[in-house]
């Protein structure tokens, strides 16, 4: 046996497709359409395309324009916020898919969502969407927002890509 032999025996199977660098917001403006105040997500951490897995961070600073409101005194991050972050999650990851680029996804439903722990000023975000099912006008995935290993928020969300003209 020769050192070659050796060394192919004890080599590492390849790992899933996975991003060794984060996605910063700026990258996430470039697949998605979502715009301060409303993008949720600052940075893509993780992308398994062979697990169908996309994990985002979303920094909550006590500066958040939602604060102001909800509620004087008592900052909570709304649950509907909650979602909306998992959903544009979702988005980057459909945006990565061959023939997705540009198409604009659409909430069809959100399912057995569930809030389990309120979201304060602080607190980092990890929302991580695992794909049930993509087709070329219609999405499904898992997602889950939590806060130190605690879950925050977790649904099945939906999406539909309309046809040509219907968003103008």
């Amino acid at each position: 046996m020769t050192e070659t032999d050796t060394a192919s025996e004890t080599a590492v199977a390849p790992t899933p497709t996975r991003l060794a660098t984060v996605h910063s917001t700026r990258e996430i403006e470039a697949l998605i359409p979502h715009r301060w105040p409303i993008l949720l997500v600052d940075r893509i951490v993780e992308y398994d395309e062979a697990a169908k897995r996309i994990v985002g961070i979303k920094g909550v600073a006590a500066t958040e324009w939602f604060f102001q409101g909800h509620f004087p005194g008592l900052p909570v991050m709304p649950g509907v916020l909650q979602v909306e972050a998992l959903a544009q999650t979702m988005a980057v990851y459909v945006a990565k898919q061959p023939g997705f680029g540009d198409r604009i996804g659409l909430f069809a439903g959100i399912d057995e969502c569930r809030f389990k722990r309120v979201v304060v000023p602080g607190d980092v975000l990890r929302l991580e969407v695992t794909m049930d099912k993509l087709g070329s006008r219609f999405g499904r995935g898992h997602g889950v927002a939590s806060v130190d290993g605690e879950v925050a928020c977790e649904a099945t969300l939906s999406f539909i890509i309309p046809g040509e003209g219907v968003l103008r």
